[in-house]
């Protein structure tokens, strides 16, 4: 299991203009009553908490028991979402699936059919990155689902589907095993929120942030040429998935070349091979996911799928088939939930592309029956999208002989906090410190345990959001002790 999400503690003096020792009521001075023996501590929290969410779902022959757990297991998803701080977003959440047929991104037309209906059939542009409704009957016939508060009535929700939001998704996420077996989950991403697709129009919001989930038990093969599917291209051997790994992947360490990624032993070191004649490279599809915003760190990408290693080439048989044949070894194999051998094969490729998001990405396996704690991780990682206003360190009591915590922070509402058009208003200390401030918005701190689990419990709270510009940023930089 891997993840980069990182702690939004910061170490450092004179975060965004203000010295630890001054209070959020005035705008200090640049050299103002710094504090060597403390430290501060910085949190980002956005304003308005808008998430868009996309699940890549592959619908190959194999996936029909993995989207049976996704679908079990996503209420623990929703319960871990609606901790996030600031409760459930406003989500627009929608699904695409890896099935694009046999055209290559920069093909003109599809290349000719391949497969047999129902299994692993690849044809024309196959779902073409087209949100799957799933036969959800949505208020306003739309292909995604929308869940979010009602601004005229606290704590409401406003949605355009019937019944419960798991029950909703779970239709939606049972997309079938009739997909093409070379799946371009990246690709169908790409596809799916080009602004082009005017099919899936309105799913993307300027002032939303962005997470996409893949759930696929194989690596990425988006085709830049369908070519690599050609039926009688006999140099690129059997007309198997494995073309995806032989001719998208190099590894440093028994496969530098792509016949020696043809012949059976274990590798290392693999990765993309971005010089691939056939298949698009990753970096081109990251590049598009942050481009999709004014701050690539609105972006957030996680991946159920298998672990990168073990990774070899072995002969098996294919199904149907008896003559073995050069093979992706799988990475993982398990019994699922209906008693059958499950597996995952390692997705060198999909690895690459989460590991360009940094901080703001998580990787888990596929490979267990119940998918509650992978989304429970992923969820919970959505921190670093959404902002996370609890206090990491040991928040400094400036008179601690005075009743109750009593803090220095020093808190921003900032516009465009990255752009240009950057405007800042500094807000002071709410009075009295709670929900029923008379000079919102405002800032205080306040205790939630359910929230913020770690030490002391303490949070940033601001009040009055309403009357901040919904793209607004709350920068807040309080002072803590520093670590024993």
């Amino acid at each position: 299991m891997h993840r980069t999400v990182t702690s939004s503690f910061v170490i450092a003096l004179g975060l965004l203009g203000a010295e630890a020792g001054c209070s959020g009521s005035e705008r200090p001075s640049s050299d103002a009553g710094v504090d060597p023996l403390h430290q501060t501590e910085l949190k980002d929290i956005p304003v308005q908490q808008n998430l868009d969410l996309l699940f890549m779902i592959d619908n190959s022959a194999s996936m029909g028991d993995k989207q049976g757990s996704l679908v079990a297991s996503f209420p623990a998803f929703l319960n871990a979402l609606s901790q996030l701080p600031g409760g459930m977003p406003n989500l627009h959440l929608g699904v695409v699936t890896s099935d694009l047929g046999t055209k290559g991104s920069a093909d003109t037309v599809a290349g000719p059919p391949i497969g047999v209906m129902g299994r692993g059939y690849c044809a024309g542009v196959g779902q073409a990155g087209t949100l799957q409704a799933g036969g959800v009957a949505t208020t306003d016939n739309g292909v995604f689902l929308i869940d979010v508060q009602d601004p005229a009535s606290s704590g409401a929700r406003i949605r355009n589907y019937p019944g419960e939001l798991a029950t909703a998704f779970g239709q939606m996420a049972k997309v079938g095993e009739g997909g093409c077996g070379f799946e371009q989950s990246l690709e169908a991403v790409k596809q799916a929120l080009l602004p082009t697709n005017l099919t899936n129009a309105g799913f993307l919001r300027k002032d939303a942030r962005l997470a996409v989930v893949f759930v696929t038990d194989e690596d990425d093969c988006s085709l830049s040429h369908a070519s690599l599917l050609v039926q009688t291209a006999t140099t690129l051997g059997p007309l198997q998935s494995f073309r995806c790994t032989r001719f998208g992947v190099l590894c440093t360490d028994g496969g530098a070349t792509t016949d020696a990624m043809n012949e059976v032993g274990a590798k290392g070191g693999c990765h993309p091979n971005d010089d691939s004649p056939y298949l698009t490279k990753v970096a081109d599809y990251a590049a598009f996911l942050q481009g999709l915003k004014q701050n690539p760190k609105d972006v957030f990408v996680a991946a159920i799928a298998a672990p990168l290693e073990p990774f070899a080439t072995e002969l098996r048989a294919p199904i149907p088939g008896t003559t073995a044949i050069p093979s992706l070894a799988h990475s993982c194999i398990y019994t699922g939930s209906r008693g059958e051998m499950e597996f995952g094969d390692p997705p060198a490729r999909l690895k690459s592309f989460l590991d360009q998001f940094h901080d703001h990405s998580v990787l888990t396996s596929i490979c267990q029956p119940d998918q509650s704690t992978n989304l429970t991780q992923i969820a919970s990682a959505l921190r670093s999208l959404a902002g996370d206003p609890c206090i990491q360190g040991a928040l400094s009591d400036i008179d601690p002989a005075a009743p109750g915590m009593q803090p220095r922070c020093t808190v921003l509402s900032v516009t465009d906090p990255d752009g240009p058009a950057r405007s800042e208003k500094v807000l002071p200390i709410c009075s009295p410190e709670d929900a029923s401030a008379a000079n919102a918005p405002c800032w205080h701190i306040a205790t939630d345990a359910a929230s913020c689990p770690n030490r002391d419990h303490f949070k940033v709270t601001i009040e009055g959001t309403a009357t901040l510009p919904a793209d607004a940023h709350v920068l807040a930089s309080c002072l803590v002790d520093p670590p024993m």
